[in-house]
């Protein structure tokens, strides 16, 4: 019988570097949940997010901001989350350092 293993979403082994994140699979399948850890980090400026799947996000601590493709920019705090469907183009501007920003991301296909 394999036993269940705890963890805490709010240890981090090591904090990334600044200006980079790091992705820590939780559950995988056809929907997967991942936490992603980001300290300065700012998505390449001409890339863009343009995922196939649904994706659900929630920022644990820090703040961080996400600027969409028609120049919409949301702004994040502990706490906050956003439903970001599949297909709109999407990328991180800034996350915090001090604390890193500690995120829950669920990928998959839903209905609202």
């Amino acid at each position: 019988m394999n036993l269940p293993e705890k963890n805490n979403i709010f240890k981090i082994k090591s904090s990334p570097a600044p200006g980079t994140e790091s992705f820590e699979t939780i559950v995988s399948g056809s929907t997967f949940i991942e936490r992603i850890v980001s300290c300065e980090h700012n998505t390449p400026e001409n890339q863009w997010y343009d995922q196939d799947k649904d994706e659900w996000v929630i920022l644990l601590q820090g703040n961080a901001s996400i600027l969409f493709e028609d120049n919409y920019t949301e702004s994040l705090t502990a706490g906050d989350y956003l439903f970001i469907p599949a297909h709109v183009k999407h990328r991180v501007t800034y996350t915090s350092k001090n604390p890193p920003c500690i995120w829950i991301a669920v990928h998959g296909h839903f209905s609202q």
